[in-house]
């Protein structure tokens, strides 16, 4: 069983409701489309090619599902609206399904080694310091012993705000400061989770990208310098992600996997958001899998993906 669901926690309706604004634009799109339509043919393909691009879902990644979608109508092209919902939640979830590269495991599950260290990267505003005490909130509650690592030493008050999060959490923090080196205290921090035996340790990094050699330098000394405290450090590095920022978001996405590797998105702000369909794009163009979404503004709202549960809930329970 779930952490959510040990917590009593209605995780489908959270998501059900995080994803309202999307689910409403995709449906009110697809109603228009197929008004008085008997049949799908290249005509309604096309209007559904705009709806996918114009809901964020990204061009790369429409052309491949309208493809799939072509296949399946090509013998019979009669097709309800119900029909044509349904296919596309099965070839979007087959879509993410095949650029899974590693399904996300609960917060209670069990690290293959401790501490498991996690690297958090993405440019500021995009709730990445939030995201990190929602983390550090939920593995706390899941019985894990939590570390967070204050590594954006860069932005005036970061280490101040991650501070104000590591006590919302009840968790310890290791910081130097602003200014201080970030290697410096991405090792503390490795080394610190290793002396206490902490399960998992969260490290914030700077959220700059307009000098990619700057950041590559950077991160790349800072993933050096832990690993030679624990073995393989960082285990992760996750990409935060705005969702309500469209193919901005893309852009961001594809920017940081230039320099480097991700293992895993999260996307946050979805409740605030007609862009939901990002969360397939990018997961898809990328191969990254979608590890978190963030579906509400509580301390508890950041969920485990769920890749048949993201897309029932954007696209309505099936017919």
């Amino acid at each position: 069983m779930g952490l959510l669901d040990k917590l009593g926690l209605k995780k489908k309706e959270k998501l059900d409701k995080g994803v309202e604004k999307s689910r409403e634009s995709l449906l009110q799109k697809l109603g228009k489309t197929l008004a008085g339509k008997d049949k799908v043919d290249a005509a309604v393909l096309d209007e559904l090619e705009e709806i996918l691009i114009t809901s964020d879902v990204g061009v790369k990644t429409t052309i491949d599902i309208i493809n799939r979608i072509e296949v399946r109508v090509a013998k019979d092209k009669y097709m309800t609206q119900n029909e044509l919902n349904r296919i596309l939640r099965e070839e979007i979830v087959q879509l993410l399904k095949e650029s899974d590269q590693a399904k996300p495991a609960e917060f209670d599950a069990d690290f293959p080694t401790t501490p498991h260290i996690v690297l958090i990267v993405g440019v500021n505003g995009v709730g990445k310091t939030t995201t990190i005490g929602k983390l550090a909130h939920m593995y706390k509650i899941a019985g894990k012993e939590v570390l967070l690592g204050a590594a954006d030493t860069f932005r005036a008050a970061a280490v101040d705000q991650l501070k104000i999060w590591s006590e919302r959490a009840d968790v310890p923090i290791i910081q130097q400061g602003q200014n201080a080196d970030p290697a410096a205290v991405a090792y503390d921090t490795a080394a610190a989770a290793k002396s206490r035996d902490a399960d998992v340790a969260l490290i914030d990094t700077a959220g700059r990208l307009h000098n990619k050699k700057s950041l590559m330098d950077e991160l790349g000394k800072i993933k050096r310098v832990m690993g030679k405290v624990v073995d393989g450090a960082p285990h992760e590095v996750l990409l935060i992600l705005d969702a309500s920022t469209g193919q901005n978001a893309m852009q961001q996405a594809k920017a940081f996997t230039d320099v480097v590797d991700i293992t895993g998105l999260v996307l946050t702000k979805l409740d605030g958001t007609a862009k939901g369909g990002i969360v397939i794009g990018i997961s898809n163009e990328l191969n990254v899998p979608v590890k978190y979404i963030g579906v509400g503004e509580q301390i508890e709202d950041l969920q485990v993906f769920d890749r048949e549960m993201f897309v029932q809930a954007l696209f309505g329970e099936a017919a």
